[in-house]
C-alpha cells in the first residue's frame, strides 16, 4: 500500500513539474513571438505541449524502470527542453528555413504520437507495444522528430546557453530510448517486433 501511494505521489509530481516547465517556455516562446512573428518558437513549444498532453492522458504501465540512472536520463531529457529561450536575433539561417525544418520535426513528433496514444510515458516502462505508422520504420520515431525541431530551434537561437542545453538533454533522449528497450524487450511481442525493425531512432544510421 505504501509503495503505490508512493507511485502515485511520484506519478503527480512529475505531471505537475512538466506543466510548469512549460508554462514558463510558453510565456518565453510567445513573447518572442509577439515581438518578431518568428514561427520557429511556436512550433518548438506546440512539440512541447503535446508533452504535456499526452504525459496528462497516458495509461498506467504494467512495467517501470525504477532505476536511479532510469530517473536521471529522462529527468534531463525532459527538463532540458523547456530550459531553452529564444532570442531576437543571431538566427543561422532565415526563420522561414528553420520553421520548416522544425515543421518536419513536429510532424514526425505527431505521427508517433498519434499512433501511440495513451502508451505515452516519461520514465521508460512498458504501456503496451506499438508496432504501426511510423513505428514499422524504427522503434523511436518520436525522438528524431525531436532532434530535427531541436536542431531547427538551435539555427534560430544559437546560444550558448541553448547549445549546453539541447546537447546534454538529447544525449539523455537518446540514453532514454535505450532504456526504454531494455524494460520492453523482456516483452515477447516486442521481441518480435524488435526481429522485424532493427533500426533504434535513423533507418540505416542507428
Amino acid at each position: 500500500m505504501r509503495k503505490i501511494h508512493r507511485d502515485v505521489f511520484t506519478d503527480l509530481v512529475s505531471r505537475l513539474l512538466v506543466g510548469v516547465l512549460f508554462l514558463f517556455l510558453s510565456i518565453n516562446l510567445l513573447r518572442e513571438f509577439l515581438s518578431t512573428g518568428h514561427l520557429t518558437g511556436l512550433l518548438l513549444l506546440t512539440s512541447e505541449a503535446l508533452v504535456v498532453v499526452l504525459t496528462v492522458l497516458r495509461r498506467r504501465a504494467t512495467v517501470v524502470d525504477r532505476s536511479i540512472a532510469a530517473a536521471i536520463v529522462t529527468m534531463v531529457s525532459v527538463l532540458g527542453p523547456p530550459l531553452v529561450r529564444a532570442s531576437a536575433s543571431g538566427a543561422l539561417l532565415p526563420d522561414m528555413a528553420t520553421a520548416v525544418l522544425s515543421a518536419a520535426g513536429l510532424c514526425l513528433v505527431i505521427a508517433g504520437k498519434v499512433v501511440l496514444g495513451r502508451s505515452f510515458g516519461l520514465v521508460p516502462a512498458n504501456r503496451g507495444v506499438v508496432a504501426s505508422g511510423p513505428y514499422l520504420l524504427v522503434r523511436h520515431p518520436i525522438y528524431p522528430g525531436y532532434l530535427v525541431t531541436h536542431i531547427g530551434f538551435l539555427l534560430a537561437h544559437p546560444s550558448a546557453w541553448n547549445i549546453a542545453i539541447l546537447l546534454v538533454a538529447d544525449t539523455a533522449l537518446i540514453v532514454r530510448a535505450l532504456y526504454e528497450e531494455r524494460i520492453l524487450v523482456r516483452d515477447e511481442q516486442y521481441r518480435e517486433y524488435c526481429s522485424r525493425v532493427g533500426w533504434h531512432l535513423v533507418p540505416g544510421v542507428f
